[in-house]
Order: structure tokens, then sequence, then C-alpha cells
């Protein structure tokens, strides 16, 4: 089960709203299952309102930055806009293409945003639904 910060979720949710109205998408790299930095990435897909495709170079500059700081790759998270309780699409499970990482998805179109965690599996197209916690500071 992987950890986040108060602080951590209030960025994402920062991230996701300024992308609007294409998905915003990041890494977050950490120690174990404790999240300790993010890595907010340039949207580059060519329909950026329903899809997400990482620019390569902020991609590479992430996992240098998470190997110079000890970190692993422990989620990667991108918005979807108009949902209100946010799954992964069918593009998010055939683009699913690190395993071991949770996926966090941020849905906006309610009052407040909801972010649910995922392990995909693009093997075999499956997706389930994972817990995940938020701690203070």
């Amino acid at each position: 089960m992987i950890t986040l910060n108060r602080t951590h979720c209030q960025e994402i949710f920062g991230y996701a709203r300024e992308a609007v109205p294409d998905e915003c998408c990041g890494l977050i790299g950490g120690d174990g299952a404790k999240a300790s930095n993010l890595y907010p990435m340039r949207n580059v897909a060519a329909n950026a309102q329903v899809a997400y495709e990482a620019a390569p170079e902020d991609l590479f500059a992430a996992q240098r930055q998470m190997r110079e700081r000890g970190e692993q790759l422990l989620a990667i998270y991108h918005s979807h806009p108009r949902a209100t309780e946010p799954q992964p699409s069918a593009t998010d499970v055939r683009l699913a293409y690190y395993p071991l990482a949770i996926y966090f998805i941020i849905g906006l179109a309610g009052d407040k945003p909801v972010m649910r965690a995922f392990k995909i599996s693009e093997a075999d197209l499956h997706w389930e639904e994972v817990e995940y916690v938020v701690a203070d500071e």
C-alpha cells in the first residue's frame, strides 16, 4: 500500500485543475511504499483532452532525478477532467507499461476532486482498485 502526504494530494489536484480541459500526468517517486517526490510532466498526447502521453524529455528527466535521489517509481498519476468516479479507460489499460506501479486517476467533474488508485495489468487487460493512505506531513 502506498502512502502519500496531504501536500502531495493537494499538489496533484492543483496540477490536474491547471491542465483542464486537458488531462495532466506525472510520476511519483519514493522509497518502499512512501512517496517522496512528485514529477509533473507535460501531456503531449495528440488529443490531450481524453488521453495522456508524457513528454519524453520530461519522463527521462524525472527518471534521472529519481535515480539521483535513490528513489524508485511508485506511481503514475493522470486526470480525467470530466469524471466524477474515475476508473481506467480502455486506453489506460492498453498503455499500462509499468505493471509494478500504482496508477492514480483524478476525477474533476464533481464538487471536489476524487483520486482513486489502481493496479493495472496491460498483459491481461485487467485492472483492480487498490487502497492508499494519505498521511500528515
